[in-house]
């Protein structure tokens, strides 16, 4: 039994810790939802509410958390599998060789083909986005909460979910003033649309919860919709 597996299986025992505590944050917020159209079911119907796709993206949310943490969950179950004891409990664990490797190959195989379709598409996704610019989440040193700011995609690993990106203009208060780099899971990493294909880019009614970009900066911050997608020359 290697260090190595024993700490991938506690990386990714604190990968789901943090999956079912955003969960847990995201059914907070849905639950809030619900008592207020509840109680003000008219609202909806108010110019400008956006109730209901506040409502649908933590739906989307928590679907993508749940999906994540099943993913998660499964390599788990492989990681522990692999160093369990073959055979009555009590007898020494053989070594795996020749037709066992075989075997344990194929059983992996078959792990991976019942990951669901969207999975795979997601994954792919992801790993598509390397050079892109995504916006991520991230805990900076001592810092009391997250923040989100502009990253350049270097890599994803699709066998533990998590991207290595490279803050490639760090803030003034951080000490060395360098680059720096991050290896964030699935969840803390946003995609921005493709600026040669506007097709599938969301529409924001006025009054959306939204992050926006400080001209000039790679900082983002949280912001509401004033007025909302004006069709222009350049699509911004």
């Amino acid at each position: 039994m290697s260090s190595p597996e024993i700490s991938g299986i506690l990386e990714n025992s604190k990968e789901l810790d943090r999956l079912r505590k955003e969960q847990e944050e995201v059914l907070v917020e849905i639950n809030k939802m619900h008592k207020k159209l509840q109680g003000t079911p008219e609202m909806v119907e108010k110019p400008g509410d956006n109730s209901l796709s506040r409502l649908k993206s933590l739906y989307t949310h928590a679907k993508e958390l749940s999906e994540t943490e099943v993913s998660i969950s499964t390599i788990l179950l492989n990681q522990l599998d692999a160093l369990l004891p073959s055979g009555p409990p009590g007898q020494p664990r053989r070594r795996i060789e020749g037709n066992d490797q075989k075997r344990k190959r194929m059983k992996n195989d078959s792990d991976i083909s019942r990951i669901s379709t969207s999975m795979r598409s997601q994954l792919e996704a992801c790993s598509n986005l390397k050079g892109e610019q995504v916006a991520a989440r991230v805990r900076l040193d001592e810092a009391d909460k997250d923040e989100w700011f502009v990253v350049k995609v270097l890599h994803f690993d699709k066998e533990t979910r998590e991207f290595e990106v490279l803050d490639e203009e760090p803030g003034d208060d951080d000490e060395g003033g360098g680059q720096r780099k991050y290896k964030l899971p699935m969840s803390r990493i946003i995609p921005f649309p493709k600026k040669n294909d506007l097709s599938n880019v969301q529409d924001f009614p006025t009054g959306s919860q939204v992050l926006a970009v400080y001209p000039g900066t790679t900082a983002l911050y949280k912001a509401t919709v004033v007025n909302g997608h004006r069709k222009r020359k350049t699509d911004e």
